[in-house]
């Protein structure tokens, strides 16, 4: 299902939710200790620090580093990419609007032109944009026709993903920390001044002229003290989470005629599975034939800022996929040799905390205004909907000083967080957020005193997509 509109309006996306009732696995105590206080080791200082290697953390980075910072790229994991690689979230989702204009470019643009033909699968470009039925059945199949329309949504190779994240983040100076958990802002006064850090090392500190939050949650800027928003319908996809997984060995090609030739027998085998284990999935394509994608059963009722919640999740997913597996092999055409290839390394998180900014972009700005403060463009959910001028100070928060907050924790409404959450969105403003980040430290002002016109020339130079009428105006 999709998201709600402000005042309760009926949901845009239809995609099935399973609500399930949280256990009780452990009961938790309800004692506190004192924590000693001591003092923390500096491990660092840089001009610009990114909390989160994730689509918006390795954009900012990059984008920063190009404009000369010395940058400090913080990931708790081993690899970059967040979602994109590690959550498997593979199928990048739209890039163009719906004539097919390529909106969603620069950071974005370039990290996915690294990819050669045997990492990344989807329509070429002539094709963007093509109502032709056609070639529409045919990607409407593979995650990249909507609407009757065409569109630039390809399917990769996450380990690729994560190399060539990996290279342009190296290549660009910036110096990457991974396995350090960012744990808590470092604060002068109410100004974010640098993060704390857990590790192998123990607790340690990185101190920064200028901050980005990247963490997808909101984790910094909530433990500075900024105001968000955590509401979501239940009842909506967004408020879901899932492990995904990768099943190797099928013949997706074959499994795709059973769905578009023989719909009846479809319909009665996704009956028969939902019968079996009412948490059902189908799969779908990845950037080859042989490899299956499952998003996993989109739970919804817990929290992403639990963490009891977040491991049940992970349990009631592991073991739908072993499930899965085994009714797919016995039922499913193209899947009787199919084994377990991977599962995510990352919790598919869509909502967790949604910035109170200095801007918001709201439901009402689908009406093809262009914010006077717009970093980018991004596609609408559908054909009658305007192209949306995303604003930069939907990034910069209104109650703290020092730090930006690119990606999916953004501040928006619930509506528009359906689509802000996306990967395309998270590098655009990730890009936006480096950029402004660099100019804020090389300057020595704070992130809401960057001047736009500054960050949208240097944005432009970096070939990230501005509305025409604006780029007109400034040129």
């Amino acid at each position: 299902m999709g998201s709600m509109e402000p005042e309760g309006g009926r949901l845009f996306f239809q995609a099935e939710t399973f609500e399930t009732q949280r256990q009780e696995r452990r009961r938790l105590s309800s004692r506190v200790i004192d924590e000693p206080a001591q003092p923390v080791a500096v491990h660092t200082e840089c001009d610009v620090l990114v909390v989160g290697g994730g689509p918006a953390g390795t954009a900012a980075a990059v984008a920063a580093a190009r404009l000369g910072a010395d940058v400090v790229l913080m990931e708790r994991y081993n690899h970059l990419g967040g979602l994109s690689t590690g959550g498997l979230v593979i199928w990048i989702d739209r890039m163009t609007d719906w004539s097919g204009r390529h909106v969603i470019r620069g950071f974005a643009e370039e990290a996915l032109s690294r990819l050669t033909r045997d990492m990344i699968a989807g329509p070429d470009r002539a094709d963007w944009g093509s109502h032709d039925p056609e070639k529409v059945a045919y990607w409407a199949l593979r995650t990249a026709a909507y609407h009757d329309t065409v569109t630039h949504s390809p399917t990769l190779d996450p380990e690729w993903l994560k190399a060539e994240s990996l290279a342009m983040v190296l290549e660009a100076g910036v110096h990457p920390i991974f396995h350090a958990w960012g744990a808590r802002p470092v604060m002068e006064g109410n100004r974010v001044a640098g993060c704390i850090f857990e590790s192998k090392e123990g607790r340690r500190a990185v101190l920064a002229r200028a901050t980005v939050d990247a963490t997808g949650d909101g984790d910094l800027y909530a433990r500075a003290g900024s105001g968000f928003d955590t509401e979501v319908d239940q009842r909506d996809i967004h408020g879901c989470m899932n492990t995904a997984w990768m099943l190797a060995g099928v013949d997706m090609d074959a499994f795709l005629r059973f769905r578009a030739e023989t719909p009846e027998q479809y319909s009665q085998f996704m009956a028969r599975g939902r019968e079996a284990m009412r948490f059902f999935e189908r799969p779908v394509v990845s950037w080859r034939n042989d490899v299956a994608v499952f998003m996993g059963p989109r739970l919804s009722g817990y929290s992403a800022l639990k963490v009891e919640d977040l491991s049940e999740v992970e349990i009631k997913s592991h073991q739908l996929m072993i499930r899965h597996l085994a009714f797919y092999r016995e039922h499913a055409p193209g899947f009787s040799d199919a084994y377990l290839m991977v599962s995510a390394p990352q919790l598919g998180v869509r909502h967790g905390r949604r910035l109170v900014g200095r801007g918001k972009l709201t439901r009402e700005m689908w009406d093809g205004r262009t914010a006077p403060d717009e970093i980018g463009v991004s596609p609408p959910l559908s054909p009658k909907f305007a192209n949306i001028s995303v604003p930069y100070f939907s990034i910069v928060p209104a109650d703290i000083g020092g730090l930006l907050a690119p990606g999916r924790h953004l501040s928006c409404d619930a509506t528009s967080h359906s689509f802000m959450r996306e990967i395309p969105q998270c590098w655009l403003t990730g890009h936006a957020a480096g950029i402004a980040a660099a100019i804020a430290a090389n300057r020595g002002i704070e992130p809401a005193e960057v001047p736009i016109s500054e960050l949208r020339r240097n944005l432009a130079a970096q070939g990230a997509y501005l509305s025409p009428t604006r780029a007109m105006a400034e040129a």
